[in-house]
């Protein structure tokens, strides 16, 4: 599921897309940066405005997929309750995306019960798009 930027949270109700974005910050990362490692503690997602970054398992292992398109979320394990992050987060090129805190996020979703059955929604398509992206690659 290719999100456009603002489409994460289209639909949702407003004061709680206020809340969050008065939360976030917008941060540039140089070529190299990695956001994070697999076992780090999982406190932030991402949403990718420009760039690319690449996703691997442990430290050199292989490419299980790389973000390129706009609104892509990256750190999906803070959504899904998971404790720490499943892989290393890596900028590919100079990259622009937005760092969202989960405990913020999570606290306020859960109080707007219709706009957390939405987002979640979306963040299955994005899991399942991404699923199938990787078929071809372990086929």
């Amino acid at each position: 599921m290719q999100l456009k930027q603002g489409d994460l949270f289209w639909g949702m109700d407003s004061n709680f897309v206020k809340q969050v974005m008065d939360e976030t910050e917008k941060k540039n990362y140089d070529e190299g940066t990695v956001l994070f490692e697999s076992g780090d503690t999982a406190d932030h997602f991402y949403i990718l405005i420009k760039g690319r970054i690449k996703l691997t398992i442990g430290d050199e292992g292989p490419i299980v997929y790389i973000a390129k398109e706009p609104g892509q979320v990256i750190g999906w394990s803070t959504l899904l309750g998971r404790e720490l992050y499943s892989a290393k987060a890596t900028c590919v090129e100079p990259t622009k995306m937005v760092k969202v805190g989960k405990d913020v996020f999570l606290e306020g979703i859960a109080k707007v019960p219709q706009s957390e059955a939405l987002f979640f929604k979306r963040v299955a398509g994005m899991l399942g798009d991404r699923l199938v992206s990787v078929y071809p690659s372990v086929a």
